[in-house]
């Protein structure tokens, strides 16, 4: 039986650990955190503490690739995650009442979203994995490299931050955002292929609420979510596990004028500003149950250890994070991780032996699985750093650039979404990640729909102004709410 060693316990970790089980691997899951409690997944996942994810605390969505993968590759799981009281919410509720072609089409029974925490998904992964036979968990471990072969550029086992060295014939880097293949790899003498990164220009700030009733108190205008990325800021509020719903507000990093919205007045404030979100704090209808915590995303990234660019190390498969990074506004990183980690594992059953070509095999296929969603998420964040920085700076806004016969811009295909329906699920997919922009925007259908369409009725909420937001933030700073 072949044996691998996954340095990460978190969703990629824990997804790899479950898909490499599935095809005959033994599998040692090496954790540096502490392991979680074993209560009831709602109260283990308020004391469940995680240091080493700090995004943990923010808010997530699990999109539509998500519950597929879930729903194909691992049904219990997503049966789990149900009786633990995470929703399954059907997008299509939330096609414009105004569109055209709203009559049931195919595809739409894959236009599924989950509500649930990213802390609960993880405590239901980790409890499935556990269970699964030749699969063994060890937390309060690190991997600190790896040991080589060298005549064969392969891995033979990874050195523990205790000094046991652990044979593996594979190893998989869910390490996340700190990709320690990087280190590895270069303390290993082994040259790194170029990043590709992009900024994202976000820093986050999140709170979490439990409704009193399980009555929801407004519409959920995403269909997975409740709000909109607005031309100063964005204000999203996501349903979760349990009767519990997140709000995250974005801003641009270094944002002084909003610095209040790390407090929970501001924060507050800011959120009842934000068009669609009131409704879900007024009294008697929520309460909040967390502090507001902020971070700083990292750039758009994908790391050139994944790449076809790599000098290919047989036996080492960076997934997730640890592959490619995209704005956690579009929400795709855990989606992304299970769809990488079941990839993974189906192209390693189909080529078992462990050597170069299989590494390489394996960079093609992450190559086509992230780079659409890097260059998409680069590229709208170009954008969108560009608006938010007019609006901080008081200048105009930078129109959108497009050719006559170029493809339509994600503000048109949005505009045009909001009257027919056809189109909105061509945009769902892809803010859905079930179709990539190319997918989509390449269908002369799709494109015509979007040209004819008529003016977008209605139009959405209007967003509170620049100057109107800091000035609600900045009265509420320093208030206790």
């Amino acid at each position: 039986m072949p044996t691998a060693v996954i340095a990460g316990g978190s969703v990629a970790g824990l997804a790899s650990a479950m898909a490499l089980s599935g095809i005959g691997y033994r599998v040692l899951v090496l954790e540096r955190a502490p392991k979680p409690p074993q209560w009831s997944i709602a109260e283990a996942t308020s004391w469940w503490k995680r240091p080493t994810v700090p995004q943990g605390l923010h808010s997530h969505t699990l999109t539509s690739l998500g519950v597929q993968v879930l729903r194909e590759r691992a049904p219990q799981v997503l049966a789990a995650a149900r009786v633990a009281g995470a929703p399954t919410l059907d997008l299509t509720d939330a096609l414009p009442a105004s569109s055209t072609h709203r009559a049931p089409e195919p595809g739409d029974h894959e236009l599924v979203a989950l509500g649930c925490r990213r802390s609960s998904l993880e405590l239901i992964l980790h409890r499935a994995v556990s269970d699964l036979p030749g699969v063994t968990i060890r937390h309060d471990t690190t991997v600190d490299g790896i040991e080589l072969d060298r005549p064969a550029q392969r891995v033979r086992a990874v050195a523990t931050g205790g000094g046991e060295r652990i044979p593996a014939d594979i190893v998989v880097d869910a390490t996340g955002r700190r990709a320690l293949s990087h280190t590895w790899l270069r303390n290993a003498g082994i040259p790194l292929a170029a990043d590709r990164t992009s900024p994202a220009g976000l820093t986050g700030y999140s709170r979490f609420y439990r409704l009193k009733s399980s009555t929801l108190p407004g519409l959920i205008n995403r269909g997975n979510a409740v709000g909109d990325i607005f031309s100063h800021y964005a204000g999203v509020l996501h349903p979760g596990d349990n009767d519990i719903f997140s709000i995250a507000l974005a801003t641009l990093p270094g944002d002084r004028a909003l610095h209040g919205l790390r407090t929970r007045a501001g924060f507050t404030a800011a959120a009842l500003a934000t068009p669609g979100l009131a409704p879900w704090l007024e009294g008697g209808v929520s309460a909040p149950i967390s502090p507001v915590s902020a971070i700083t995303s990292p750039p758009n990234a994908f790391w050139g250890t994944a790449s076809t660019q790599q000098s290919p190390v047989a036996g080492l498969f960076p997934v997730g994070d640890a592959a490619c990074i995209t704005n956690p506004l579009f929400g795709r990183g855990m989606s992304l991780a299970l769809e990488h980690a079941f990839r993974l594992a189906d192209l390693l059953a189909g080529r078992p032996d462990v050597d170069i070509a299989q590494r390489k095999a394996v960079a093609r296929m992450t190559q086509q699985l992230f780079l659409p969603w890097y260059e998409q998420s680069a590229a709208s964040d170009r954008l969108r750093i560009a608006r938010w920085r007019a609006a901080v700076d008081g200048t105009p806004a930078p129109a959108p650039v497009r050719t006559q016969d170029g493809p339509p811009g994600f503000d048109e295909v949005a505009a045009a979404a909001r009257s027919d329906g056809t189109v909105w699920r061509g945009l769902t997919r892809i803010l859905m990640t079930l179709s990539t922009p190319a997918d989509v925007f390449g269908d002369d259908t799709f494109l015509a729909r979007v040209r004819q369409a008529g003016p977008p009725a209605p139009a959405r909420p209007e967003e509170p102004g620049r100057d109107e937001l800091v000035r609600r933030v900045m009265a509420a700073e320093g208030i206790l709410v």
